[in-house]
């Protein structure tokens, strides 16, 4: 069933940690092209994330500690669902998704024809080109998530959707905590979500460098594929 929400009831988040150069202008860029409110959780960081975001014009969540990007995500969602929003939109804080890409992200939600939109890198010839430990994990989780949802995705790894309300709602409970990407397409399988994907654009990081090497990438799957199969059989209430 198609939304008709106003742009107050769609949320923008932006889990951030230690992205002081760059969120003042991730922030300034969605509210330059947008009427949404904008949530930035700020996920412990000992730098000045927080002020520039705030400076930038966003709601902030201050994190005590670092939760790591599951705990932060959800965070938000527990936000948006205490408050009412009925969609959601995630994106990094780290200046690697173009914002005025939302609108795409949104359109099939708010049409009623889907419950989930990602982002993808690899739709239309965006360009993208990543390290070879980064593809491998991407091509592995392409095929781990098809053969056991059937959902055929060519960017499994994106941070970068929109949500409805009924996702919203099971998120702020149930979300994994670790590396939870991957994770979701198990949890929308479960709940019989329709989730479809749309051409994004993504950039290399503004500030510092990824994190990736050969052995966290092997590292990532292996600790990814586990939690993934466990969310197979795992109850939920």
């Amino acid at each position: 069933m198609p939304l008709s929400p106003g742009a107050d009831r769609i949320l923008v988040v932006i889990p951030a940690y230690r992205e002081e150069p760059v969120i003042g202008s991730v922030v300034a860029s969605v509210k330059e092209h947008f009427p949404y409110d904008v949530l930035v959780v700020n996920d412990g960081s000992p730098d000045g994330t927080s002020a520039a975001a705030r400076k930038a014009g966003a709601a902030v969540l201050d994190l005590p500690c670092n939760l790591g990007i599951g705990g932060a995500v959800q965070t938000a969602f527990l936000y948006a669902r205490e408050r009412g929003y009925e969609a959601v939109v995630r994106l990094d804080g780290d200046g690697q998704h173009e914002p005025r890409d939302i609108p795409s992200l949104l359109e099939p939600i708010l049409r009623g024809d889907a419950d989930a939109a990602i982002g993808s890198r690899f739709l239309q010839g965006t360009g993208y080109r990543g390290s070879m430990p980064r593809i491998f994990g991407i091509r592995y989780f392409r095929g781990l998530i098809r053969l056991v949802t059937g959902y055929r995705v060519t960017d499994p790894t994106s941070g970068f959707f929109a949500i409805d309300r009924r996702l919203v709602d099971f998120y702020s409970v149930h979300y994994p905590s670790d590396y939870p990407e991957v994770d979701t397409f198990i949890l929308m399988h479960r709940l019989k979500a329709r989730a479809v994907e749309v051409p994004v654009r993504m950039y290399e990081r503004e500030e510092g460098k990824s994190s990736i090497t050969p052995f966290r990438a092997m590292y990532y799957m292996v600790k990814v594929t586990l939690s993934f199969l466990i969310n197979c059989i795992r109850r939920f209430e």
